[in-house]
Order: structure tokens, then sequence, then C-alpha cells
């Protein structure tokens, strides 16, 4: 596909480019689009559609500069593949002990259980990059009844299954709609959940635009979302309000575990196959 942006889309997509390579994570279109929104490449909210989609579908299907098809996370459409399968038992037998990885509980021995819920949709990634085997609950704005009643079967279960304090840490945007959002469906949760749980708004709070220096929503001024701060000071925020409710080292320790096991399985599976290969 022949395509040949001019040179201010060059610009943008370069910069786009550099975004994209700037985390160690797939990123979403709409967290890039806040990214270039931040920097001024866009006016307002009104260029998502017009002007950033368009340019930036057509360098990754033109493969341009890097660009590909596949370089942005997509978290709403997954395709269903069925019909492959292994061509024969020994493949099958193979695929078995390559597959086969040993998975410890995280949970079990820890003080805490606990849960990430957070309002950006779009940065998914982000928050399973830094909060390693904590359970993840996006709400991309208000969540639908279902969703709520299954958060609160899902804590039931939890407390059933742990028997200890369970803490839900929250971060979302700081603007109205970004602090009730919270509230009223931890009001719905709470009601529908048969076990206590504390609940803790981690961020964004009043304050945190100036300690990490977040820029102003540029269509709501005083407003701030989660998407314009830095990934740096993301991690940070996740990271630091996570490890305060898991005994350090631990999880550090469960998968070495896990990778000792794994390793005495595969020399115990190999050995299985050979005898089978032997046998008569």
């Amino acid at each position: 596909m022949s395509y040949r942006p001019h040179e201010k889309q060059r610009v943008i997509l370069n910069k786009a480019m550099d975004f994209v390579n700037s985390v160690p994570y797939k990123v979403t279109a709409r967290w890039l689009f806040y990214r270039l929104l931040q920097e001024g490449i866009y006016s307002g909210k009104g260029d998502y559609k017009g002007k950033y989609l368009p340019l930036i579908s057509m360098a990754r299907k033109a493969f341009h500069n890097g660009w590909h098809p596949d370089i942005l996370a997509d978290d709403t459409r997954q395709a269903v593949i069925r019909g492959n399968g292994f061509d024969s038992e020994d493949e099958w037998l193979e695929a078995i002990g390559e597959q086969l990885e040993c998975n410890l509980d995280k949970w079990t021995d820890q003080p805490y259980y606990v849960g990430s819920w957070f309002e950006a949709h779009a940065m998914r990634g982000q928050f399973e990059h830094y909060s390693n085997h904590v359970t993840l609950m996006p709400f991309g704005g208000d969540p639908s009844i279902p969703y709520k009643w299954a958060a609160a079967k899902r804590l039931e279960e939890r407390a059933r299954r742990y028997r200890k304090p369970i803490v839900i840490l929250y971060f979302g945007d700081l603007d109205p709609k970004g602090l009730t959002i919270p509230e009223s469906a931890i009001a719905d949760i709470r009601e529908w959940c048969g076990v206590d749980f504390e609940f803790i708004r981690c961020a964004l709070n009043p304050g945190d635009e100036a300690i990490y220096n977040i820029p102003e929503n540029p269509d709501r001024p005083g407003q701030f979302q989660w998407e314009a701060l830095g990934d740096e000071a993301a991690g940070e925020l996740i990271t630091e309000n996570v490890e305060k409710f898991i005994s350090p080292g631990y999880f550090s320790e469960i998968e070495k575990q896990e990778r000792e096991i794994t390793a005495r399985f595969s020399e115990t599976w190999s050995a299985f196959l050979e005898r089978i290969r032997q046998a008569p």
C-alpha cells in the first residue's frame, strides 16, 4: 500500500512512535492520542475521530516507517480462533511438556487480598505491567449493573477462599465524574456483597496534579485525567500503593518456586516420553 504523509503528518507520526516506544507495554490508540493532546499537537477531543484516528489508521495499514496493524492494543475486540489443533499424538505429547508450567497461588500466605480497580480502561496495559498478580477491574466510565454484581460476587468468593482482609485500591481521574463514579459503584457493590472490604482511593487525589505536574484537560480547565499522568509517575503510584499490602519479596519467592517445580516436571516428562517412544 503506497502512503506518503506530508511533512506535518510525518512529524506527528514520529512523535507518536516515540510515545509508543517510551513504555514497555502495548498502548491503546486512546492513550496515544492523550499524550499527543497534552503535547499540544492536537487542540481538543474533537480531533480524535476527525484527524488523529484516520492518520494513525492509515500509517498502520500501510506499514509506514515502523507502524503496523498490531502495534497498538485493542481491548475491545478479540477474534475467536477455532478448529486448529495438533497434527499428531506425538506433537500433542511434546506440547504438553512445553506448555505446562507450575502456577502457585500468590495470595495464600499474604496478609491481605488486594484488588486494583481503575477508571481509565485504555490504560489496562499499564496496570497489568505495574501490578503483577493483582486482579484488575477497569471501569471505563460508569460500570454496568452486571459488571458491579460480578465484582460483588467475586469478592465474596475471594473472602471464602482466603479468609483474610480484602483491600481494593482505586485509581481514577481528578474531575467531578472521576470522583463520583467510584462512590456510586462502590455503594452498589457493598450492597450486593456479603463480605466487608476496605476501599482506598489512591489517586488521583486533590494535590496530585501539582505533585506530579499533570497538565489540565484542555477541554475542561481545572480537571485532570489519569491518561495525562506520565508513565514513570503512574508506575510509582501503582506500585507504591500495592506494595503497602504485600509481604516484601513474596511474589519473587513464589515465582522462583514455580520455575524450580516446572524444571523438575520437564525432566520427568521428557523421561516419560522417551519410555513411550521406546515401548514396542
